[in-house]
C-alpha cells in the first residue's frame, strides 16, 4: 500500500508525541513492505528520506494557530492528487477539521486518523481555538474509515460521547538499548541516580509549574531536578518556569534533546516524575520505564493506564501531595528500584512498536477491503 501521514511537524522525531510515534511507526511499516511517505515541515527537518520513509516538505504559516493546519492542508492536497495514495493517515484532533475536505478531493482514498489526546483541555488555547479543537474531536471519529485512539481512556472518551467504536493501538517504547554517555551527565553536573527527570514540552497543561513548586519545598540538597523539553508557542510560560526555578541551583533545564541523549537521562534518574493535568498516552513516561526508571504521576486516567501496578502517583495539581510523595521516595530506595525493574518488564511486554505496526497495517488492511 501506498500510505501518506499527515498532521505531524515531520521525522525524525526530535521533540514531540506525535513526531516520535511517526517516526517509529513510519519506520516499521517500510520494514512490512509499504510505500510511506511523511508529509514534513522544514523549520522541523530537512531531510529527504529516513530509513527507507520519503520526506515531503509543502508549505506551512508558521504561528501558534495555523501552523498544523495550513500544513495539513497543502498536504492533503498534495498527498490526494498528486501521490495518490491509499491511506491518508492524519494525526490528531486538529488536522482531523479537514477530513472532510479530504474525503470529497478522493473518495478513493481511505482515511485512517489518530486520536492522539483531548487538545481542546490545552490551557495555551483560547476560547475559540478550543471550540475548532472539540469539533475536531467529533470529526476524528465521525469521518474517517476508522479511527485509533493511543489509550484506554480515550476509547472510552469516545464511546461515552458518541458511542462509536474506535480501535485501540496505544503508543510504544523502542526497545533499543542506547550506550549510555556519561559526558552528557558531567556537562550538566550530574551524578548518576541523583537526579529527578521529567520530559515534555513546556505548555500548562503538562504541569511543570506544579513540580518545580514542589521541588522547592523538599529539604534536599543531594538531588537535582532535570527539566528536558523546549517551549511550544509558549515561550512566555517557559520564562516564568525558568524564573520559579532560579533561586535553586539544584533545577536544570536542558532545552530539547534527541532520543540518544534522551535515552542517557532516562537510564540514570533515579525518578521520573509527570504532573500533567492532560494527557493522551505520554511517550517519555513509557520510554523512562523502558529503562527502569519508577514514575510518580499525577492521578489522571492516563497516567495511571501508562503505570499500570508499578508506579507511585499523586493528586492532580496538588502541590504538597506532590511534595510529600516526592520526599517519601527519596527515603525509599529499595522500593524505588524494585518498582522501576517491575515496570520495565511490564512495558516491553506491553507496549511493543512492532507489535503496535503490524496492528496500524492490520487496520490499513480492513478499511481498504470494506
Amino acid at each position: 500500500m501506498k500510505i501518506a501521514i499527515i498532521g505531524t511537524k515531520g521525522i525524525p522525531g526530535s521533540s514531540g508525541g506525535v513526531e516520535r510515534y511517526v517516526d517509529e511507526l513510519s519506520v516499521r511499516l517500510v520494514k512490512l513492505g509499504h510505500q510511506v511517505l511523511v508529509y514534513c515541515r522544514s523549520w522541523y527537518t530537512d531531510r529527504k528520506r529516513y530509513h527507507g520513509v520519503k520526506l515531503v516538505y509543502r508549505p506551512t504559516i508558521h504561528t501558534k494557530h495555523l501552523d498544523a493546519i495550513s500544513h495539513t492542508w497543502f498536504s492533503m492536497w498534495d498527498a490526494l492528487l498528486k501521490e495518490k495514495v491509499d491511506i491518508l493517515h492524519i494525526q490528531g484532533v486538529g488536522p482531523a477539521l479537514l477530513a472532510g475536505v479530504a474525503k470529497i478531493l478522493r473518495p478513493k482514498t481511505k482515511i485512517v486518523i489518530t486520536f492522539h489526546c483531548r487538545d481542546s483541555l490545552h490551557q495555551k488555547w483560547g476560547l475559540i481555538s478550543r471550540a475548532f479543537l472539540k469539533l475536531g474531536e467529533r470529526l476524528a471519529v465521525k469521518a474517517p474509515a476508522a479511527t485509533i485512539v493511543v489509550s484506554q481512556g480515550l476509547q472510552e472518551y469516545v464511546y461515552k460521547n458518541w458511542q462509536d467504536l474506535v480501535y485501540y493501538i496505544p503508543n510504544g517504547i523502542s526497545g533499543v538499548i542506547i550506550k549510555k554517555q556519561m559526558s552528557l551527565l558531567a556537562k550538566f553536573d550530574l551524578e548518576p541516580n541523583r537526579y529527578l527527570l521529567t520530559v515534555c514540552r513546556l505548555v500548562p497543561h503538562k504541569g511543570i509549574h506544579y513540580l518545580i513548586e514542589a521541588f522547592n519545598k523538599i529539604d534536599n540538597n543531594k538531588f537535582k531536578l532535570v527539566v528536558i523539553g523546549d517551549s511550544s508557542f509558549t515561550d512566555k510560560y517557559s520564562q516564568q518556569l525558568r524564573e520559579m526555578a532560579a533561586p535553586n541551583h539544584n533545577i536544570i533545564f536542558t532545552g530539547g534533546l534527541d532520543y540518544k541523549n534522551l535515552a542517557t537521562f532516562y537510564q540514570n534518574a533515579y525518578l521520573y516524575i509527570q504532573p500533567s493535568e492532560t494527557e493522551g498516552l505520554s511517550l517519555s513516561l513509557l520510554e523512562a520505564q523502558s529503562f527502569g526508571t519508577p514514575a510518580l504521576v499525577s492521578d489522571i486516567d492516563e497516567n495511571k493506564e501508562a503505570i499500570g501496578q508499578y508506579g507511585f502517583t499523586f493528586k492532580n495539581t496538588n502541590i504538597n501531595d506532590l511534595a510529600k510523595k516526592i520526599a517519601f521516595l527519596l527515603s525509599h530506595r529499595v522500593l524505588v528500584r524494585e518498582t522501576g525493574i517491575k515496570a520495565k518488564s511490564r512495558v516491553h511486554r506491553e507496549y511493543n512498536w512492532n507489535k503496535i505496526a503490524r496492528q496500524t497495517a492490520n487496520l490499513y488492511e480492513i478499511v481498504m477491503n470494506k
